[in-house]
């Protein structure tokens, strides 16, 4: 076997259409586009979404509510979480590095600490943002807030 001998796999390779070679071909005349109308002219295209003068679909789709483009997103984050990365990485403050370096959060997304879960190891945390039931929890267990 060398590349003077490879062939395609039977079946796999076959002949186009040869549209417009004369009547005896059985694709000529019209060549495969009906009689008259635009479709059967050169140059035709119909517009993305075009459904003949029926109403299109993006029409017809109901549209509702608002997207602020001002709008901020937080990835959140719970104590429960923090509480988990303290006790098996046996750290006393938490960054938002750490967070990434664990598959918490993405590298670019900003961070806000929920107080869903209990902590009670005495941490340092540095976030984006805080919910009050976060930041009266993180206090009460006798560590810190940093916002950035």
């Amino acid at each position: 076997m060398d590349l003077s001998n490879l062939q395609p796999a039977v079946g796999s390779n076959k002949k186009g259409k040869r549209i417009g070679r004369g009547a005896g071909s059985g694709k000529g005349g019209t060549s495969t586009r009906g009689h008259k109308g635009a479709k059967s002219r050169s140059g035709y295209k119909t517009k993305v979404g075009f459904e003949g003068g029926q109403m299109p679909l993006q029409r017809r789709v109901p549209k509702y509510g608002f997207k602020n483009m001002n709008r901020v997103e937080y990835k959140a984050i719970n104590l429960s979480d923090l509480q988990g990365y303290a006790e098996a990485n046996k750290a006393e403050t938490i960054t938002v590095a750490d967070m990434v370096a664990a598959g918490l959060v993405g590298k670019k997304k900003l961070v806000k600490v929920l107080g869903n879960g209990t902590l009670t190891v005495k941490l340092t945390v540095e976030a984006n943002a805080f919910s009050k039931k976060a930041e009266e929890a993180i206090t009460a267990a006798g560590g810190s807030i940093q916002k950035i």
